[in-house]
């Protein structure tokens, strides 16, 4: 994880450089400064990114002989040594790599990666953003100069005409968004496989995305609520680590909740039974409020339903650094894969597939934020290895949607392959428990949206829904008022994606 400001055209130094101190949080090991032309960058990066980069030619990272051309890169290549390339020193030398080789038909070989990058010389770019807008990137103009940045905050500094850089996109100096990548649409027929197929198939596919991921090399947690999701990648991650480091090594977990909420005793049994390191973060409501006005500032977001779950991400990821924890780990995801939300219930196989693709089209600006800003602002890099290319192409292409949601015994299950996937490695309450949203499992929801409902009056709204109609109830109006303080009410308010509901 890490962040950059760049300015193309006629950019000043210390106009960057302003932009640049609000995202410092992003790389707080070291950062750099190139200029050449018309273009300055500025990069930095996170201890727990580099421990394969190579410095000595400065950052941002540049290419063999071509120094003149640097990049400024976010972002996480799976299996980078598998490019068409030769290994590379570093994931920025192998889109470099790629790109010289390529241009812009690199993006065909980076199909399990998540990236946000502007290369430049000085006379030209490229910048791109990957299939699912996983990692952030916004860009503004004023009369003489694009900028791009990792965050919202960096572009509304400089400039009112802000932008969310569109996903699956890459833009180059010609100034036309080009689109390289898009999901696809649902097969005629899936392959004949059967159930202990797809779950052989799943269960590797998600440990060699750990394995690809993650190397201990850091001091390394997982966030666990007691769902699903998040004990799989607890299970597999443990088993790894004790591979890796020694066969007593003991994960650290951590799970929080509003007093004894259902997340906590639910986390406390799947640490028990994989006898991780386990910290419970135990909260109320008066933590909720008191961390708000951060939140909304990280998270650059107003969304009722985004804000309660990044609020308990935001307090858990705080306890995990206070421990020196580096790397943590997310089930972030899973629910997009295997078809995890509550009214995907209703559909049948026809509109399960569409609704899939709504939910991944959605990620961009509403949990994808989450995932980063909650964790990057603390200094912590997340992984999320449900967040992979090849398990996002086998479950589009290989799994049936009745192996998704299925009917049994007159009860609708969601993500039902996946929970048979680890029914004999998790226990059965833990397996076959009903999806909850983070914020609703830790009892957030609950807490902020009564509170908001006796303190904001219902004339209060009504004024405030006339003036600006996006605004849908009282608690989405505080986080709105707190969102319009720092970024402004103009663009900026298109680049915030509203959930299905509140």
């Amino acid at each position: 994880m890490s962040g950059f400001v760049v300015g193309f055209g006629k950019p000043e130094r210390d106009t960057i450089l302003s932009a640049y101190e609000l995202i410092e949080h992003r790389g707080t090991y070291i950062y750099g400064c190139y200029e050449s032309d018309c273009v300055v960058m500025m990069q930095n990066y996170l201890n727990a990114d580099i421990q394969d980069h190579v410095f000595q030619e400065g950052i941002p990272i540049g290419s063999g002989l071509k120094q003149h051309r640097r990049i400024c890169y976010d972002g996480q290549i799976s299996h980078r040594n598998t490019l068409p390339i030769g290994p590379m020193q570093s994931e920025e030398h192998a889109v470099l790599e790629c790109y010289d080789q390529f241009g812009v038909d690199m993006f065909q070989y980076l199909t399990d990666a998540i990236y946000a990058f502007v290369i430049s010389d000085g006379l030209n770019f490229l910048a791109a953003r990957d299939l699912l807008g996983i990692k952030t990137l916004f860009y503004g103009r004023d009369k003489y100069t694009l900028y791009f940045a990792s965050e919202l905050k960096s572009i509304t500094h400089i400039t009112d005409e802000v932008y969310e850089f569109p996903a699956g996109y890459y833009l180059t100096g010609d100034g036309e968004f080009v689109r390289f990548s898009k999901l696809p649409t649902a097969p005629e027929k899936y392959p004949p496989r059967n159930v202990e197929q797809i779950a052989g198939d799943v269960r590797s596919i998600i440990t060699d995305s750990i394995r690809a991921r993650v190397d201990f090399s850091h001091p390394t947690a997982s966030l666990l609520s007691g769902g699903i999701d998040s004990s799989v990648i607890c299970l597999l991650a443990n088993e790894l680590a004790k591979e890796i480091c020694n066969k007593d090594f003991r994960l650290k977990t951590f799970s929080l909740g509003v007093d004894e909420s259902e997340d906590i005793t639910c986390a406390r049994t799947v640490a028990e039974c994989l006898g991780t390191e386990h910290h419970e973060v135990i909260v109320d409501l008066d933590d909720l409020l008191g961390v708000l006005p951060e939140v909304i500032f990280y998270l650059e977001h107003f969304d009722p339903s985004l804000v309660r779950s990044a609020v308990s991400n935001f307090l858990i990821s705080r306890a995990a650094k206070e421990d020196g924890v580096e790397v943590l780990l997310s089930g972030e995801g899973g629910d997009e894969i295997f078809c995890g939300y509550s009214h995907m219930k209703s559909m049948d196989s026809h509109q399960l597939y569409a609704g899939q693709i709504k939910v991944l089209e959605l990620l961009h600006n509403n949990a994808a934020l989450r995932l980063d800003r909650m964790n990057q602002c603390h200094s912590i890099k997340v992984v999320a290895p449900l967040i992979s290319g090849e398990l996002l192409s086998y479950s589009l292409t290989s799994i049936a949607p009745e192996h998704k949601i299925k009917n049994v015994n007159g009860e609708t299950i969601e993500k039902w392959i996946f929970r048979k996937t680890f029914e004999e490695s998790l226990p059965s309450d833990i397996i076959w428990r009903v999806k909850q949203e983070f914020s609703q499992g830790s009892g957030s929801a609950s807490s902020l949206t009564k509170y908001f409902e006796e303190t904001i009056g219902d004339e209060e709204l009504l004024r405030a829904q006339k003036a600006h109609p996006i605004i849908r109830n009282k608690e989405e109006l505080h986080y709105f008022r707190i969102f319009t303080y720092h970024f402004g009410s103009g663009r900026a308010l298109d680049t915030v994606g509203q959930w299905l509901s509140v």
